[in-house]
This record gives structure tokens, sequence and C-alpha cells, in this order.
């Protein structure tokens, strides 16, 4: 019997449609699934008659691969996948290759990829993104890890990824032990942020007045132009879509979900010393949507009314500016926090080549980061986004519509977290003068932690007797993050 060439360990709705989407790229799969009736569904199911081994033992599966042996693990990340390579490191050889496909924490990722490179097994954390629609038709793909391990399996990565309009494949080695699974986490929570603006536009236009027709309308638009995206695309179906008459987005309670990338993505944030406000507005947004109860109090409290939003016939354009200038702002923290663990890691990561394999395939994909790989493209040592020339004149023009359109919701009481925190990094960003040599005034005062001065050189620091009680005695001076 014909040997695989790629196996696939679980068998829930990504990895499924992975499985599908190797084996119609001209691949021989061997698949496994810790419930075998599951693996046998598949087999007399989607996968009958075509080109799958299906495999009741992961001793069933290891025999049936060709060397060397390319297992992709589409499980749950965390304790199960330790537990998976435990039981399959025996069954391997030097020179085999374990993908974990998985959203795991890239600081398990390289855990792994460590404990594995000694045992001679080649180890990628891959990021992949797409949903159920991408994993079957071409995903975007994050491989990193071992180099040599991609380059085994490259082939087969490559096939089966996403394509852009020019036919690249939406695949590329990202760097080093944790590199992909980093990059696809600070994807997530460019995803949040991105879901967080989209549905403020939605409220700011539904609050005034706008009906679902005109909102669907609105949408489609915006997807025709600067906007267009994936995330715009489903936007206004979803504004389209009816059950018994009825919008069926009217029916579904607000308490959004999330599995965790948006959290880690600002922990690390915070580990680097990285301002991620937007996208840590987005992951706390879903906390309080989830505290239904409390909001429910709160509104008996205070009321829960809309004031008005001004100009109903005005709003569109300005709205339309505001988002695209909170998207700029977004991609522009996320790619810093890249940029920051690259270098802190060694990893190497071209940022320019990284927005192309989020071109097609994932969930954030959009024309827009066509026009980001173009700035890194021509500036790879670029140190925020929106200092690059073609970014810098679109917030400009944008500015003013973002400042309006979110004074206006603020008066009107519309929750716009992403889209004034974008504003309020930005402010931030671009003052020479902030009021924070406060905050080094008071930390002196009640802790002697000392401070700098305008009028001295940078790294000389000063301890102010402020209440002319205390004593000349300093704090160590430290600065975390």
């Amino acid at each position: 019997m014909k040997k695989a060439d790629f196996a696939i360990i679980g068998l829930a709705v990504m990895g499924e449609n992975l499985a599908l989407n190797v084996e119609r790229n001209g691949y021989t799969v061997a698949v496994y699934n810790r419930t075998s009736s599951k693996t046998e569904n598949f087999i007399d199911g989607r996968g009958k008659g075509k080109a799958f081994i299906g495999c009741r033992t992961l001793e069933e599966l290891s025999d049936a691969l060709e060397k060397p042996r390319k297992i992709m693990l589409m499980i749950k990340q965390g304790a199960p996948v330790d537990d998976m390579i435990e039981k399959l490191v025996p069954l391997l050889d030097q020179g085999d290759v374990i993908i974990d496909g998985g959203n795991s924490n890239y600081q398990d990722t390289v855990r792994r990829y460590h404990e594995l490179s000694s045992k001679g097994i080649y180890y990628l954390g891959m990021g992949v993104s797409g949903g159920e629609e991408g994993a079957l038709n071409g995903p975007s793909l994050m491989p990193g890890g071992s180099r040599e391990g991609f380059d085994v399996c490259s082939d087969i990565l490559m096939a089966v990824s996403a394509k852009t309009a020019d036919g690249q494949p939406c695949c590329g080695y990202i760097g080093p032990d944790g590199a992909g699974h980093f990059v696809k986490m600070v994807h997530n929570g460019i995803e949040y942020g991105d879901m967080e603006i989209i549905s403020e536009a939605y409220s700011i236009l539904k609050n005034a007045g706008y009906s679902a027709p005109e909102m669907h309308g609105i949408f489609y638009r915006w997807n025709r132009g600067k906007l267009s995206s994936y995330l715009i695309e489903i936007t206004a179906g979803i504004l389209d879509v009816r059950e018994d008459g009825e919008l069926v987005l009217d029916h579904i309670l607000d308490t959004a979900g999330q599995k965790g990338t948006g959290k880690w993505t600002s922990i690390n944030a915070l580990d680097e010393g990285e301002p991620l406000n937007l996208i840590s507005e987005a992951v706390f947004m879903r906390y309080i949507s989830s505290q239904r109860a409390l909001r429910e109090k709160a509104g008996g409290i205070f009321g829960s009314d809309i004031i008005g939003i001004g100009d109903r016939e005005d709003i569109v354009e300005r709205l339309e500016n505001t988002v695209y200038l909170a998207k700029m702002i977004s991609y522009a923290q996320g790619f810093s926090l890249i940029k920051r663990a690259s270098e802190k890691n060694g990893w190497n990561i071209d940022l320019g080549k990284l927005a192309l394999l989020w071109r097609e395939g994932c969930i954030i994909r959009s024309v827009f980061l066509e026009d980001i790989s173009g700035a890194y493209e021509k500036e790879p040592e670029l140190e925020n986004l929106l200092f690059s020339e073609r970014f810098a004149e679109r917030v400009s023009k944008c500015l003013d519509d973002a400042r309006n359109v979110v004074s206006e919701a603020i008066k009107a009481g519309i929750p716009v977290p992403a889209m004034s925190s974008a504003l309020s990094y930005f402010d931030s960003l671009r003052s020479t003068s902030l009021h924070t040599n406060m905050i080094q005034a008071q930390r002196d005062f009640f802790g002697a932690h000392m401070y700098e001065r305008t009028d001295r050189e940078r790294g000389e620091f000063y301890h102010t007797n402020w209440t002319g009680k205390g004593g000349d005695t300093a704090s160590t001076v430290y600065n975390e993050g």
C-alpha cells in the first residue's frame, strides 16, 4: 500500500478541512483522532474514495508515513500538545517533523522546539489563519521553529496555503523557535482590534437611525474601497441575513467570547513595554460584554439611553475615515510589538513579507496589507508604521473626522473604546511634552524614586526633598518595561 506523504492528528473542524486541502493538492494523508469513531466517520464520509489512510493508533500512523515523517497536530493548545508529543517521540526517527498548527502560546513553542531539537526531531510552531473556509481552500500559514523542518515540509505547506492575486503563496518561514506562534498571536490581537472597530462603527450607525438594509449598503460600499477586507465583507453579509423575516443579528446576545490569544497579545505587550492600548481595549470590551447582569444593574441605576449622534447624513464618510484611522493605528501597534519581540529574541522577522502572508486566506486579510508591505519594503527599519510617508499622509487626512466622530459618540453615550484609544495613542505618540513629568514627581515625592531633568543629560537622576522634612536618601532607580 502506498504510504502517506503527510499526517494530521485531530479531526475537528480545522483539522478535517486542512486534511481535505492537503489531499486535494495531490498528497496522500494519514489521519488520526483520539476518538477512533471520528476517524472512521471521516474516512467513510467526506474522505471516502480519496487518498486518506485512517489510523486507529499512533503506531499505525507512524508506520503509514513516508520518511522523513511529517506530522501536523491540530489539537487543543496546552497540555494536550505536550501529551501528544510525549506519545509520538518514541515512534519517530531523527529528521522527522512535528508541526503544531494550533493556537499555542509561543513560550510553550520555544520550550518544545529546544526539547525536540535535542532529540534530533524538527519542530515547527505554525500559525494557521482563515477559519474553516481557509483551512479547506487555502489558509495563511506562519511557520516558525526549525528551518530544516520547514524545508522538509515547504512544498506541501506552500501548495495548501492561500495565494495572492499574482500567485504568491501566503506562507513563508517566519523565524526560529517561537516566532511563528508569536506573529499568529499578534495577528489574532489585531483581529480583536479590527472586530471591535467595525462593531463600534455598526453601533454608531445604528444609533444614528440607520436601518439594517442601509447599514448593509454602507458596509458593502466600504468593502469596495480603502476598507476592503474580509471582516468588512462579512459584516455587510451579517446585516443582510434574516430568519422568519427578522434580522438574525438582532437576536444575538451581546456577550462576546474569546479563546485567549487577544489576552496573550496584551500581556506580551506589557512584558515588552509596548503601548498596545487599542487591542487591549478590544479585549476588555469582551470582558465587560460578558458581565451582562452587572451591565443591566448599572443601566437600571444610571439609565442606558443614547442621547443622539448629530447629523445623520454627514456621519457615513466621517465614520469611514474614523474606521480607517483606527485600523492604521491598530496595525501600527501590532507590528511595533512584533518588531520589538523580533529584535529581543533574534528572530529577524521580515515585516514586509509578513504583511503579504496575511494578504489572503486569513481573517484580517485586506488590501490595506499591501500598503503595509510596501511601507516596510521601502523602509525595512521603520520604527513605527505611522512614520512612513504613505501612512503619515493618510492619518492627517482622517484625523479631523475621527476627532469629530469620537467626540459625538462620547457625548451621545455610545462606547467607542477602540476608536477613542486610537486617538489617545496618536496624541500621546506625537506629544513632545507629556503630563508624565507629574507622575515622576509623584513617584519621587512618595518613594524617592528619582527623576531625570530637562536641563541635564539623559541618564542622570535626581531626588528632591519635597517637604523639607525628608532626607536626601534616594531609592534605587528602576524602570520596568
